[in-house]
């Protein structure tokens, strides 16, 4: 087994779902084994700083790019660091955190691929990107709720921050190995997050598990729910997997059962049934459910975390 850490990316544009990615992979490592970064905490203004100068958080000019450099080189080399804390309920600055990696470090935020030496700092790299209407909803819901926004002042941030979402977000898609869209099955659907299909387009930059044994076969029951297509993604041939949010517990469990038999070390983590956490969502009413679609999603990037560690 390797002893340095392994690094896991996650990017995306805000409330993406970035986090609630990160969550659920921590459950099924073990939250004592896992470290969290946000690249976020890396913002050379705080909120009122940034309204002054009219640059918005997105904005490679309003983040210390190469103070993240060297803090992931220290990371995957198993040193510590003195991070800094952003308060997003505040917009202020905190007390910077001493942070010492775990076996498992996962790197979330807006621009952690912007530049090659970050880019080269990742075991895995994932990118987020939901149809951009889902990812208003999601932005309006949470700001609303718990940074103190109005629905109206998420919709212009959204309208102002655009720009920088196409010039230096959106962009860092093309460095993923695995880009993750969540996306409702019709409109009528959109507001519920238990009925989220998932589309994971796999880039050959890193080996998948073989699911064309069970996803390809001649009467193949998984057909109806869960998909595996030959497809071209930015000129180049990918593989992609689409989960239904209406895919059963049987199904499920059996594209689990492939995951876990192609890395033997991994059937320790990826009982569906043992981690009661992972998948879980916050309905609209404040109820937990649980999706499919993410548990496997979050499963699948713990794969390759693990086949990483070896």
């Amino acid at each position: 087994m390797n002893n340095r850490p392994i690094v896991l990316g996650i990017v995306g544009d805000s409330a993406a779902g970035k986090t609630t990615l990160t969550q659920g992979i921590a459950q099924v490592l073990g939250e004592e084994n896992v470290t969290v970064i946000c690249t976020d905490d890396y913002h050379r203004y705080d909120r009122r700083q940034r309204a002054e100068l009219g640059i918005s958080a997105l904005h490679p000019d309003c983040n210390y790019l190469d103070i993240i450099e060297q803090h992931l080189n220290l990371l995957r080399n198993g040193q510590s660091i003195l991070k800094p804390i952003y308060n997003h309920s505040t917009g202020e600055f905190d007390p910077p955190e001493y942070i010492k990696p775990s076996q498992y470090v996962i790197v979330e935020g807006l621009l952690g691929y912007s530049t090659r030496a970050m880019r080269d700092s990742y075991d895995v790299k994932v990118y987020l990107a939901p149809p951009e209407s889902l990812r208003a909803t999601w932005k309006i819901k949470r700001d609303t709720r718990k940074r103190g926004y109005t629905e109206e002042q998420v919709i212009e941030q959204l309208r102002q921050r655009e720009p920088d979402s196409e010039a230096y977000i959106r962009p860092q898609r093309q460095w993923a190995d695995v880009v993750v869209s969540f996306y409702p099955p019709s409109k009528e659907s959109e507001q519920n997050n238990l009925l989220l299909n998932v589309r994971l387009i796999l880039r050959p930059t890193i080996p998948h598990p073989d699911l064309t044994r069970i996803l390809t076969a001649e009467g193949n029951h998984l057909g109806s729910a869960i998909r595996l297509d030959l497809d071209r993604d930015m000129g180049k041939p990918v593989d992609i997997l689409e989960i239904d949010g209406h895919a059963t517990v049987e199904q499920v469990k059996e594209l689990e059962r492939v995951m876990c038999n192609d890395v033997p070390y991994l059937g320790q983590f990826c009982s569906l049934e043992g981690n009661q956490e992972i998948g879980k969502v916050i309905g609209t009413t404040g109820e937990t459910l649980q999706s499919y679609p993410l548990a496997l999603t979050q499963l699948l990037i713990t794969y390759h975390m693990l086949r990483a560690l070896a």
